[in-house]
């Protein structure tokens, strides 16, 4: 196997921009071939149910704007070009997440986030600041901040309708992707954080939830 050529700042600009851009601009029609809940035929849910459905796949579109940011931003500051090509991939799987979560949001006659752009520059910030750190410590960051993604998916899976097996379909993939980003970090060389740290993140992550729950 060929040395993967290393990237210069601006060559990961110009890809990160340009990969900012689709996840904005990409049609949600792009990622219905992918879209799990496609072929299932939902029961008709009540008004209580639909705006718990709702506020739930809010906060999941909400963390998947963070998740584009967080990746975005550490792959224009890592250091190894492997890393870098690594850290796009995942944020290409998360763009599909995005879109699923925009797809069931608008099935539900929700809105997104009214704070999405504060979400996805705060993300891009910490992900820039972690990856000054190296690419190990900027590993360990993803596989900790997908490891209490899975933890959140799980609870939400608790949290929905029974009768909502549109969304349950929706983040289950979710869930199994997320894992793969965890394991997949921490065999690329991720360390493991500080228990100081990762109370930080959850602590961050709880006040993001409580916000786009309602906002």
């Amino acid at each position: 196997m060929g040395k993967i050529r290393q990237f210069s700042i601006l060559d990961k600009a110009i890809a990160c921009v340009d990969h900012g851009l689709r996840a904005v601009l990409l049609g949600e029609s792009q990622e219905a071939t992918t879209y799990p809940s496609r072929n299932l035929d939902c029961p008709p849910l009540s008004e209580k149910e639909r705006m718990r459905s709702m506020r739930l796949m809010r906060v999941n579109h909400a963390g998947e704007v963070s998740a584009q940011g967080l990746y975005l931003g550490q792959s224009l500051l890592s250091r190894d070009a492997e890393t870098f090509l690594a850290l796009l991939e995942a944020a290409n799987e998360e763009k599909e997440h995005l879109h699923w979560c925009k797809i069931r949001l608008q099935e539900l006659d929700g809105r997104e986030s009214m704070l999405g752009g504060v979400w996805f520059l705060g993300s891009l910030l910490i992900g820039m600041w972690t990856a000054r750190a190296g690419d190990d410590w900027s590993l360990g960051f993803v596989e900790e901040t997908e490891n209490q993604v899975v933890e959140h998916l799980d609870n939400h899976l608790f949290e929905l309708p029974e009768r909502d097996i549109s969304s349950r379909a929706i983040l289950l993939e979710m869930r199994s992707d997320e894992a793969r980003h965890a394991q997949n970090a921490r065999l690329k060389g991720g360390r493991k954080l500080p228990h100081w740290a990762r109370e930080i993140m959850q602590f961050q992550a709880k006040i993001m939830t409580i916000v786009a729950f309602r906002i």
